[in-house]
């Protein structure tokens, strides 16, 4: 080791002309075990033209953002820089290891500093949240103009004819339908998402099954005209309300054992953007959040057959072919979404929620309810018992 540190010092007099020792002067040690040596600078009488200790280095320092990597077969002094990996980073020069960015922050592009993470999630503030929320409540404020309607004109032919009843719960829901929607935009917290898909089911149920009672009892309006018969008991207000709260309470044992087995959380993701904190709410097991909307789909499905089966019978306002489309443009809606939900991420999977019940609320409410309206407002001649009897007859 001191043939070598001799070696050195000689290389370093040659490369910096310094000129011949005149008295050997013991300057530093070496420590052969530990593979180092120190310099003791004070002893050093250096040339008045030389300015700086010589370094004997393998490769140059790490900068930040760097770490260094042992090389095999080489000596400890000599090693490689290699950048920190992803999501951490160095902040000084030779780091022996790079740190780890607590979970709100980032490495910038250097790797030599974290920077604070956005939160994420879809807010009233921006556009795209604005405008879904004032859409629920102008669609709400409409469905409940449309109740108004038919409270106030309920002893007409037509709302008579479509069973006001039923038609002022579905109305009822469809405006809840649309409110219920507010519960997906804003910041997420534990108690909103335990309400909003769970409200959202069992609204959504209400009102799909309020449209299969009304779906019956248009079919069993045409089935029971002989006097005495069974199915007559069947058009009662009871049998209707009893079918809509079976399948509600269906829906709620589904959501009860949602809650029981695997209920829903809120999730801090931090993965899927960079940069970002992504503020969602987990549905836990994703098979009875597809139970819960398979239910549905059941309801509407059977609510389609059902009123386009019946869709030419003599309806004096065509009552089936309007809940045949309406449980059309519901059904197209949601198997949209089923795949649209699957491959998109953080607030874009609320959005799509949010439109996707948007645009069949409004689909059924449309459907259902405006050419009703239409007659109503619009064309009040054709409001009368004897078109009624007249276009039931033909």
């Amino acid at each position: 080791m001191s043939a070598t540190l001799s070696m050195a010092m000689a290389t370093i007099l040659e490369l910096y002309k310094v000129p011949q020792i005149q008295a050997l002067v013991k300057v530093g040690e070496v420590y052969p075990l530990a593979q180092r040596f120190t310099i003791m600078e004070e002893d050093i009488d250096w040339p008045e033209d030389f300015h700086q200790t010589p370094t004997s280095r393998c490769n140059l320092k790490c900068g930040p953002g760097f770490q260094k990597t042992a090389l095999e077969s080489q000596p400890r002094c000599c090693y490689a820089c290699t950048p920190c990996p992803e999501g951490t980073i160095s902040n000084q020069t030779d780091a022996e290891q790079c740190l780890q960015c607590l979970e709100d922050q980032y490495p910038n592009r250097k790797r030599d500093h974290c920077l604070p993470r956005t939160s994420m999630f879809l807010a009233y503030e921006e556009p795209l949240g604005m405008t879904l929320a004032c859409a629920a409540i102008c669609f709400s404020l409409l469905t409940v103009l449309v109740l108004g309607v038919f409270v106030k004109h309920r002893d007409t032919p037509i709302v008579k004819a479509n069973n006001r009843s039923l038609s002022y719960t579905l109305l009822v829901s469809l405006s809840l339908c649309f409110l219920c929607s507010l519960l997906f935009i804003g910041h997420p917290t534990t108690a909103t998402c335990l309400l909003r898909q769970i409200t959202f089911a069992v609204v959504f149920t209400v009102a799909v099954s309020s449209i299969l009672a009304k779906t019956i009892t248009v079919v069993l309006a045409f089935r029971a005209t002989k006097p005495g018969s069974r199915l007559r008991r069947c058009l009662g207000s009871t049998a209707s309300y009893s079918l809509i709260f079976t399948c509600t309470l269906i829906q709620m044992c589904l959501c009860g054992i949602w809650l029981g087995t695997s209920p829903l959380f809120l999730e801090l993701d931090i993965h899927s953007e960079p940069g970002s904190i992504i503020i969602q709410c987990n549905e836990g097991t994703l098979l009875i959040f597809y139970c819960v909307l398979g239910y549905m789909a059941l309801l509407a499905l059977a609510s389609f057959t059902m009123a386009f089966l019946a869709r030419n019978l003599p309806d004096t306002f065509n009552e089936a072919k309007f809940l045949t489309f309406s449980m059309f443009v519901f059904c197209s809606v949601w198997i949209a979404f089923l795949p649209s939900y699957q491959s998109s991420k953080g607030k874009a999977t609320v959005a799509l929620e949010v439109f996707a019940i948007l645009t069949s609320s409004a689909g059924i409410l449309t459907c259902i309810f405006a050419p009703k309206c239409y007659v109503i407002l619009l064309r009040s001649d054709r409001n009368t018992l004897v078109i009624l009897k007249k276009k039931f007859i033909s």
